[in-house]
């Protein structure tokens, strides 16, 4: 299964990169391929993906959150993908946001994909939007304190 670590650092306080991140029905705007999320509970996700022609709907479960320090999550529909985030202060000003995923593809596209490396330059470039969409800002849209 192919394993994707990609970090980048943020030039915004913790809780502001971490408060952003919990606000799943934002990620369309600055994830590649991420249609639509619902936030359906505190603790699972509703996804609608198209990635490389690949349409997918899948629900993911958050299974461990805290606040300022991480968030787990995996699949609850029979696909392999799971994968953890984490926040680590860099200073008062500067947050390190990394994310690691593994996950199983399916079929001829996804494999050929996965194995040229496609899924950590996406998760790379993903992560490049999210830097300019919160610093960009400044300010969280949003924020889910809570604990899992």
């Amino acid at each position: 299964m192919p394993t994707i670590d990609e970090s980048i650092d943020i030039d915004v306080p913790i809780s502001t990169a971490y408060d952003q991140w919990t606000q799943f029905e934002e990620f369309p705007q600055f994830m590649g391929g991420v249609d639509e999320v619902r936030q359906v509970s505190d603790t699972m996700t509703h996804w609608r993906t198209s990635i490389a022609g690949v349409d997918r709907e899948f629900d993911a479960q958050i299974t461990a959150q805290e606040p300022d320090r991480q968030i787990s999550w995996r699949s609850v529909d029979g696909k392999t993908h799971e994968g953890n985030v984490t926040f680590e202060p860099l200073g008062a000003t500067q947050t390190r946001v990394r994310v690691r995923t593994v996950w199983e593809p399916e079929g001829f596209t996804e494999k050929a994909g996965a194995a040229l490396g496609a899924d950590d330059r996406q998760v790379k470039a993903d992560l490049k939007r999210f830097k300019e969409f919160i610093e960009n800002r400044g300010v969280e849209t949003g924020g889910w304190r809570g604990q899992v």
